[in-house]
């Protein structure tokens, strides 16, 4: 479907997904409105502003003016903005549940209002939280079982979209975004594959904890390009439906992402300590967004750890123990 030159807009757009998503709906000609808080700060997007197809707008999702201005004129929103990850939540849970779930409501009814088409929702595998068949995966039809605040507000959110009415101007779509990993305009080095990377590639010892875990890993460009596969795809095809986003193939063990690592740092020093503060396990099945929407990965785990190695080792960025590559600190 060629939808040149209509609008999105990317809510958290200057953040570690929405940075790279902005850039490439920008590339494939899109016009882009960005409307984020700032919370991490402008640099991701920062060249854009002399952009011509690219507008940002200084904003909450909780505030009904903020969200009025940006979804004016949309064809499409992707809504990524949150408080993102189980620590962050942890650490401020009534700011996670007022952005996370109130600003998404909020901003769904002025979507709504505003004849805004389709509403991407970025929500997380981490709804499915604990897995009672180790040997099976789940599926967006397998019973969700959050664990922490952060996956609660998605499934939250989830089901408040998924129950709109179907007749609604604005159609929502929910996808399960894998866990992240990769290089981004934001970098980030609170995520299991970058850290590992980050840790051995700066010749310390890795601490591990549930080594045994399963989960399934996406790398930033990937999760992003699903977003487009949603906005391209026929509204039949996405309207009211839940996507899992990822490869089934790149499930992996903590463990494995180690031994990952350690083939291109061999000799790095790794430690296993027991820790029972996360108890996600999980391996999942993504072959509904490639059987219905054709989609596929580029990237695997190995090359998103040689790119954080080059990145470590070659100075790209100065000081990779930073407190503003976390989410929390």
């Amino acid at each position: 479907m060629n939808l040149n030159g209509k609008s999105v807009l990317v809510t958290g757009g200057a953040g570690y997904i929405g940075s790279v998503l902005t850039r490439l709906l920008l590339q494939k000609g899109y016009k882009v409105r960005v409307l984020d808080s700032l919370m991490y700060g402008g640099e991701p997007i920062l060249d854009l502003l002399d952009e011509p197809n690219f507008q940002f707008i200084k904003g909450d999702v909780r505030d009904a003016e903020d969200v009025t201005r940006s979804a004016k004129g949309v064809y499409a929103v992707a809504h990524l903005a949150a408080i993102v990850g189980d620590p962050a939540c942890a650490k401020q849970p009534e700011l996670a549940r007022s952005i996370n779930l109130e600003g998404s409501k909020n901003l769904y009814h002025v979507c709504n209002t505003e004849n805004v088409q389709k509403f991407i929702f970025a929500s997380t595998c981490s709804n499915y939280g604990k897995m009672d068949d180790p040997d099976s995966l789940v599926t967006e039809e397998s019973k969700l079982a959050p664990v922490s605040l952060y996956a609660e507000t998605k499934v939250a959110t989830e089901l408040f979209l998924l129950e709109q009415e179907k007749r609604s101007n604005c159609k929502p779509t929910c996808l399960r975004f894998s866990t992240v990993y990769g290089l981004s305009l934001r970098p980030r080095f609170d995520l299991t594959v970058n850290e590992f990377a980050k840790e051995l590639a700066l010749g310390r010892e890795l601490v591990v904890f549930g080594e045994q875990f399963w989960r399934p890993y996406c790398h930033v460009i990937d999760l992003a390009r699903s977003v487009i596969s949603v906005i391209e795809a026929p509204a039949e095809k996405v309207s009211f439906e839940v996507f899992n986003v990822g490869d089934t193939a790149e499930n992996y063990q903590k463990q494995m992402i180690v031994d990952e690592v350690l083939k291109q740092i061999p000799g790095g020093k790794i430690r296993f300590v027991k820790k029972d503060e996360d108890p996600r396990d999980y391996r999942v099945s993504f072959e509904k967004i490639k059987k219905h929407l054709g989609f596929e990965i580029t990237k695997k785990v190995p090359e998103g750890i040689s790119q954080i190695i080059k990145a470590v080792n070659d100075g790209f960025i100065n000081n990779p123990d930073d407190p503003k590559y976390r989410n929390v600190n």
